[in-house]
């Protein structure tokens, strides 16, 4: 049985195995009927004209796990930012573990999307925010939405500051040979509150996987959200993200994605505007080599006056390995005075490696500043000379150019031990020892 129809058989019964009210029974139907009728995105779609999911979906992947599968923390420590405390919704298997997860209800909810379906006392926030900037359209959404219950539900109360960063993080056993999930977050973030989270999808086991993620982010006015997304998987992973956000009045959301691992990596990020003085923030760095395939697909929609969005993504690509960044900055007639600035810089280290580039700006209004580049080329030879003439390996001098083209994205990493895992990351997959700590 292909895929597509074994999710699509097995909808009835996840519907029976789990408890929620009428109205998400009426979202979940409908967008299994979307999915249904639209089935897996093809290269014929201008979206995904340069990633196609062939190879990924002959995979006979388990659609639910069939076991209780448990980790031991010791197996999986290093995948945790144990260098400062930090709330943990920890999933093994798409399963949530209690063992290695800190939950939160003190002043705040850290907690699972499965407690905010069923409980009588999330039914408020779930009727109000659940699946309202979700793309109602897009089929691997639609999908997610079906499916929606286990993932990482969070709920930030009006001035609050939150002390310690959340992560979230997806570990994969590869005990069911072939597993699809789709995990589904939501984030509310009050008035005036502020949270950094840190997101990881990791797996443990050579056997494929297939992640169709979807995260809403709903920053209220004058809220600050600080989310980082940490992409360096093994190359027998598959991960599709989908980031919807939602910001209000004097906001600031700024999301980070790393892709440094993983076979086939889709990044759709979507920003909406609902008031003035809005501040966003997109920034990527991607480093992958042999046959590794990472595609950005982001979209900030400018809908009102006087805001701002950033957008900064650097390339780095070796061997064969394939790069995608389409950009979209959409200013509606209304959002007069607007900034919106784009930068996509690339670099190719291997004459097989590809970058397919489409910077996009769609301007209804006339009262602007609103800019994109695109750049694509090698290693500045004569800087390579320069610096071996001083004593520097051509290895080392290699990195420390290839990690000061990445140092405008590092540097705005907010969390101090974040940055330097960063840095160690991008120090492994450059194969040198940097020899210096940030």
């Amino acid at each position: 049985m292909e895929l597509k129809e074994k999710l699509i058989s097995s909808f009835m019964a996840f519907e029976e195995s789990i408890d929620v009210h009428n109205e998400l029974h009426n979202v979940r139907t409908s967008a299994i009927k979307n999915f249904e009728n639209k089935g897996f995105p093809t290269k014929k779609e201008e979206a995904w004209k340069y990633t196609s999911l062939n190879t990924v979906l002959k995979n006979d992947f388990t659609v639910f796990p069939k076991n209780e599968n448990a980790i031991e923390f010791a197996e999986v420590k290093k995948y945790f930012l144990h260098e400062i405390d930090t709330y943990k919704v920890i999933f093994v298997d798409g399963k949530f573990s209690s063992f290695l997860s800190s939950t939160t209800h003190d002043g705040l909810d850290v907690c699972l999307m499965s407690s905010a379906f069923t409980k009588p006392k999330y039914k408020t926030v779930i009727d109000e925010y659940f699946n309202k900037i979700a793309s109602k359209d897009e089929s691997l959404t639609s999908l997610n939405t079906a499916f929606a219950n286990e993932g990482a539900y969070i709920n930030i109360p009006k001035s609050k500051v939150v002390e310690k960063p959340i992560e979230i993080i997806y570990f994969f056993t590869g005990i069911e040979n072939a597993l699809m999930t789709q995990p589904r977050n939501l984030v509310v973030v009050g008035e005036n509150a502020h949270v950094q989270i840190i997101e990881r999808h990791q797996s443990l086991n050579e056997n494929p996987v297939l992640t169709n993620s979807v995260t809403e982010i709903f920053a209220e006015k004058r809220a600050i959200v600080d989310y980082y997304k940490i992409q360096n998987d093994l190359q027998s992973a598959n991960l599709i993200d989908n980031t919807y956000i939602s910001q209000k009045q004097e906001s600031f959301v700024s999301v980070h994605t790393f892709s440094f691992g993983g076979n086939i990596t889709r990044n759709n990020l979507n920003f909406y505007h609902f008031g003035e003085r809005i501040d966003s923030t997109l920034k990527g760095i991607t480093i992958i080599g042999d046959k590794q395939h990472v595609d950005h697909y982001t979209l900030v929609n400018h809908a009102t006056p006087n805001c701002e969005s950033h957008q900064n993504y650097k390339t780095i690509l070796s061997d064969s390995s394939t790069g995608v960044f389409n950009g979209k900055i959409y200013v509606e007639k209304e959002a007069q005075k607007t900034d919106a600035f784009q930068q996509n810089n690339n670099i190719l280290i291997g004459d097989k490696a590809t970058i397919n580039a489409k910077p996009q700006l769609e301007i209804f209004a006339d009262d602007v500043k609103c800019s994109h580049g695109c750049t694509i080329g090698q290693l500045d030879e004569s800087a390579m000379f320069y610096m071996q003439q001083r004593g520097i390996p051509k290895k080392e001098a290699k990195a420390l150019l290839m990690y000061a083209f990445s140092n405008t994205v590092i540097d705005s990493i907010k969390i101090p031990e974040l940055k330097q895992r960063i840095t160690k990351i991008i120090a492994n997959k450059l194969g040198v020892n940097l020899g210096f700590d940030l």
